[in-house]
């Protein structure tokens, strides 16, 4: 008989026998799912159980964790395709690029840029910094037409800075991913 102090330190326990020898330790000819009669008194539903699988067993103890476990073990997050990536660089990059314009129109209106010929640019030697050329700007109007129709009311902005600097970062990422150094937000 066992000591009556590892009696007491199994009281309110529960046991697991797990076994994948079925032909030995299971009914011959029956329901393998439960124990050989030889030693079939050994098991009860309170204090023991018999398993012939792990899994079974496990989820029997404690299904949650069970549960937990097979769907990190199966769930494989599949990558996104070339051409989903690169169909959102390019919608990303339209935003950045239309971002960009509307500062610079609103630089423009505020007096703050000037719009000038191209015999102006060549004979006074402008900069970009604060000159276009009304030809050059003619054209990035008609290409920010175009990216609203593109992108689709409510996705050119205007953005909070919490936005703008997600989807630079997006941008950003995108391209790192696809071959670029980090932070390559060019339009």
């Amino acid at each position: 008989m066992a000591p009556l102090k590892s009696v007491r330190q199994t009281l309110g326990r529960r046991f697991a026998f797990v076994t994948h020898n079925k032909q030995d330790f299971s009914i011959v000819n029956g329901n393998q799912k439960l124990p050989h009669p030889d030693f079939a008194g050994f098991f009860s539903k309170i204090k023991s159980m018999y398993f012939i699988n792990l899994a079974e067993c496990l989820r029997r103890v404690d299904p949650l964790t069970v549960t937990y476990a097979m769907l990190e073990q199966e769930w494989i997050e599949e990558p996104r395709s070339l051409s989903e990536m690169l169909g959102a660089m390019d919608r990303l990059t339209t935003q950045v690029w239309y971002n960009r314009h509307k500062n610079l129109a609103w630089k423009i209106a505020k007096g703050k840029h000037k719009i000038v010929s191209r015999e102006e640019w060549e004979t006074e030697k402008l900069s970009g910094q604060a000159h276009t050329i009304e030809d050059i700007w003619a054209g990035a109007l008609k290409s920010a037409k175009k990216a609203e129709r593109q992108l689709g009311k409510g996705n050119y902005g205007p953005w909070t800075d919490f936005e703008w600097g997600m989807i630079n970062g997006k941008l950003s990422a995108l391209r790192w991913a696809l071959g670029d150094e980090w932070d390559q937000l060019y339009t």
